[in-house]
């Protein structure tokens, strides 16, 4: 029963992340050119740090009422291989995946109702934009190196939670440009199913390959490089 409650706190979660971050680009285009900002320059990019921050920790805020539910498999996964998630298993994950699989679709289903016509060429998800295996290596990566400065910053970081979540806007930011030209990217994904729902492309092997296999592959790598590098097996003997 307590797996099942979970999995209904994850599908609410990421539903609810899906369709705020989504609106990501048009808060920060709109708030950029009220302010006379350009949105790719410094300054809008900085607000766009700042919107994004504002929406995690509310998201996150939301995640501890709920029980400490998640939205990103990716993270889940990565949290669980360092041994930071004790009450999870693999069978849960089975569970809790596709709840949030079924929370991203939710989430896009209902922002594209309800988005204004003139901004839905502004809300766009992830795609493959490369071959197969490229696209692959890179969202896997991406997701490897999004998941390692997570824990770097949520574990070596500084204690504020503000400037916490601040550090990962910005490490996300970067990740986006850099992946843009590839997937998108995701390095989520439950968004990414999200998005494939929509589009009819859910159930395809790219969608599993590209989307969900490498990406988890690179956020559990991740927590065995931070493990390597920074839990001694004294350290963790005595944990």
């Amino acid at each position: 029963m307590g797996v099942i409650k979970s999995a209904i706190g994850d599908a609410i979660l990421t539903s609810i992340f899906v369709f705020f971050i989504s609106t990501l680009r048009i808060l920060s285009t709109k708030t950029s050119l009220f302010l006379n900002l350009q949105p790719l320059s410094l300054p809008g990019l900085f607000i766009t740090t700042i919107l994004n921050t504002i929406i995690i920790l509310t998201i996150s805020l939301i995640g501890r009422i709920l029980g400490g539910a998640s939205f990103n498999p990716s993270s889940t996964i990565s949290f669980y291989t360092l041994g930071l998630r004790p009450d999870s298993s693999l069978l849960s994950f089975a569970i809790r995946f596709p709840a949030q699989a079924i929370g991203g679709a939710i989430g896009i289903k209902s922002i594209l109702q309800v988005i204004p016509t003139e901004y839905k060429d502004m809300v766009k998800g992830p795609s493959l934009k490369v071959d197969l295996h490229t696209g692959a290596i890179a969202e896997g990566v991406l997701t490897f190196t999004h998941n390692f400065v997570i824990l770097l910053v949520m574990l070596k970081g500084p204690k504020n939670p503000w400037l916490k979540v601040y550090l990962l806007s910005v490490a996300t930011l970067v990740l986006v440009i850099i992946g843009s030209g590839y997937t998108g990217p995701s390095m989520n994904p439950a968004n990414a199913f999200g998005w494939a729902y929509m589009n009819n492309k859910h159930n395809t092997w790219e969608q599993f390959y590209v989307f969900w296999i490498c990406p988890l592959i690179g956020a559990s790598s991740a927590a065995m490089v931070y493990r390597f590098l920074f839990m001694s097996p004294v350290k963790e003997k005595k944990a």
